[in-house]
């Protein structure tokens, strides 16, 4: 049985967000909650989900990240080496860039290794936490495949992305 943890961004996902409706419609889906949303810490973003995946068989898990979680996922990928079933990343922000001015700590630079695990990288052409050749860029090599779903900003609420159905099918291609 596939167990499935939400990994938002900066700021958490609201009731709106594709996040939540994932949360409520998949089974065994779990949202890992951090101390601090707004002035991230990379070192305790990746304990979270280090405690949180505890005690699961590791090749039924499933990531489920948006934004900043996508560099989360590529850290603690790098740092604990876990096989997992696989990683939905989607509108992984390019934290490197001068349009982030939020505080963080730890971030960057953002891991370019391999995953080790089957991943799907959603990007956007409009996106303006990351540009779409960047995602691309991620995506290669961290190994994942890529889908390029077009003008849809950066794939979040205030995009229109809330019940999202097509979302979910392209989540059954990690199994």
């Amino acid at each position: 049985m596939t167990h499935y943890f939400i990994i938002p961004g900066l700021g958490n996902s609201g009731p709106e967000h594709w996040q939540t409706y994932f949360e409520k419609t998949l089974p065994n889906a779990q949202r890992i909650q951090q101390k601090e949303w707004d002035a991230p810490d990379c070192a305790d973003w990746l304990e979270a989900i280090e405690a949180a995946v505890q005690g699961y068989d590791l090749t039924q898990v499933v990531l489920i990240a948006h934004s900043l979680g996508c560099a989360t996922v590529a850290h603690w990928a790098k740092r604990y080496g876990h096989k997992i079933k696989g990683a939905f990343l989607v509108a992984p922000s390019d934290i490197e860039q001068p349009v982030y001015t939020f505080p963080s700590t730890g971030f960057t630079p953002i891991p370019l290794e391999p995953l080790g695990f089957k991943s799907i990288v959603v990007a956007s052409s409009n996106d303006e936490w990351v540009d779409l050749e960047r995602a691309r860029f991620f995506a290669t090599h961290w190994g994942s495949e890529f889908i390029n779903i077009g003008d849809a900003g950066h794939i979040n609420a205030q995009s229109g992305y809330g019940d999202w159905k097509e979302g979910l099918e392209i989540l059954e291609r990690l199994g």
